[in-house]
């Protein structure tokens, strides 16, 4: 299979640039191809008000991390190897822990060998946006598919608010004058690589008190530059950041949900993102980590791997034309489940266990979801890491699920069981796959809601299923 680009009318047509497949991409795609950032970029030429660059935080899971900085040949090695022991691995992307377009060489090496050597592979970038025109042309060239460019405002004084400086063509900038700069920069290297038919997303850090209201005009403004989608991520406070130092607060999920809601209007948003480290592996939701160093070496058989994938194709049309089509399924009224899973669209981990919570909008007409909450995710939580209070992060994780009615895991204990109780939350103990036992809570909504029962009463158990 070959990976060569085509051209249409100045448009480049890549013959592996497959949605479907991309699960950063495609919301149904994540819950089972799996994607791989290799760390090869270490130099970042902006500095952000909320980052802090560190390298070594195995236990730490936000952009900007990573174990070890890899020479592009140990990119490959590395990629070659684990596709052999993950072959729904279909999308190879760079994403730091710097930024990639401030460490050209680095970065194009690594998509060259790539391309050469794994064309079946879709490549996908990160970036600041920075440096975008000035290698738009070698993204085209080394059939880069997808490119994330993040975008925090499109008003220079709101920049200012954001970043601290940048560093472009041998000069510093500062200030206003810094964030002008990057600002006409990252429209400009959209409009240029959307024209040549590269798949855009944009990234933007919903910063309370700072481009919170503005965001919407992010979403305008991208839109007419190329891009389609826009991803909004709630603020991730980096121990040593500025913004930490400030003593400013991440924003309430109902804000998140707000200013999202907003931005759907003009344009898709994506809702599932993890903010994933720059060495992150596996099904989002499920990171591999050390696991791909640990595996057994097998041989890659491109064969079977296609198999595998036009299987996982189908399961993947089969469950979004279900989940389009609900059919009758009781009250239009709606209610928010929480989801604990590992991923791989399942319900499948201990509440205890849980460091993530998928939060969708149920009703007889369908399911949506709204969005991630990470859960004692991160060393510079509320929490500390290690030996931390379980009692304190019980509580934050309560008021992270406040606006839901259900929670759905694997298992919990009385003790959690009985809090969320108190809280208002029911817990529901279930396997299997989200979308079916959502479906299932959906059509026992007008009990809920209009008879003093617990909802576990009437939401099936897994052998009421069989």
């Amino acid at each position: 299979m070959k990976g060569d680009a085509g051209q249409i009318e100045g448009k480049v047509v890549f013959a592996l640039a497959n949605e479907s497949r991309h699960p950063c991409y495609d919301e149904m795609a994540h819950h089972y191809f799996a994607r791989m950032h290799v760390a090869v970029a270490p130099k970042c030429n902006i500095n952000c008000n909320y980052c802090n660059i560190k390298y070594d935080c195995v236990t730490e899971s936000r952009p900007g991390v990573v174990s070890k900085v890899l020479t592009p040949q140990e990119a490959y090695a590395k990629v070659r190897s684990t596709l052999a022991s993950l072959p729904q691995l279909t999308v190879v992307g760079i994403a730091g822990p710097g930024d990639p377009l401030a460490n050209p060489r680095e970065t194009f090496e690594t998509f060259g060998l790539l391309s050469e050597g794994l064309p079946e592979l879709q490549l996908c970038l990160s970036t600041n946006g920075l440096k975008l025109p000035d290698y738009s042309e070698d993204i085209v060239r080394h059939r880069i598919a997808h490119v994330t460019v993040t975008v925090n405002a499109v008003d220079p004084q709101i920049g200012a608010e954001v970043y601290r400086g940048v560093f472009f063509r041998g000069k510093a900038y500062r200030g206003r004058d810094a964030a002008e700069l990057l600002l006409h920069n990252q429209l400009e290297g959209i409009r240029r690589i959307a024209e040549r038919g590269v798949k855009v997303k944009v990234n933007s850090v919903l910063i309370p008190g700072v481009n919170d209201s503005h965001l919407i005009k992010v979403t305008e403004a991208v839109k007419v530059a190329g891009a389609f989608s826009h991803n909004i991520m709630p603020l991730i406070l980096s121990t040593g950041s500025v913004y930490e130092k400030e003593g400013r607060k991440e924003p309430a999920p109902s804000l998140t949900l707000q200013v999202q809601a907003r931005s759907e209007a003009v344009m898709p948003v994506m809702r599932h993102c993890r903010q994933c480290r720059a060495d992150a592996v596996g099904l989002i939701g499920d990171d591999l980590g050390v696991k791909t160093e640990n595996a057994l070496a097998r041989e890659y058989n491109p064969a079977a791997r296609e198999e595998l994938l036009i299987r996982l194709d189908r399961t993947a049309a089969e469950r979004k034309r279900r989940e389009a089509n609900p059919g009758e399924q009781g009250e239009r009224g709606s209610m928010r489940i929480a989801v604990a899973t590992r991923g791989g669209g399942q319900v499948n981990v201990h509440f205890g266990h849980a460091r993530e919570f998928l939060v969708y909008e149920v009703s007889g007409q369908g399911q949506k979801l709204l969005g991630v909450r990470r859960i004692q995710a991160y060393c510079n939580g509320k929490a500390e890491c290690g030996e931390a209070d379980k009692e304190a992060i019980l509580d934050e994780t309560v008021a992270l699920l406040q606006d839901c009615s259900i929670v759905l895991c694997a298992a919990i204990g009385p003790g959690p069981a009985e809090r969320l109780a108190r809280a208002g939350l029911t817990a529901l103990v279930r396997k299997g796959e989200i979308g079916k036992l959502l479906e299932q809570c959906a059509k026992y909504h007008r009990f809920f809601t209009s008879i003093s029962r617990s909802p576990s009463e009437f939401c099936p158990s897994a052998a009421q299923q069989r």
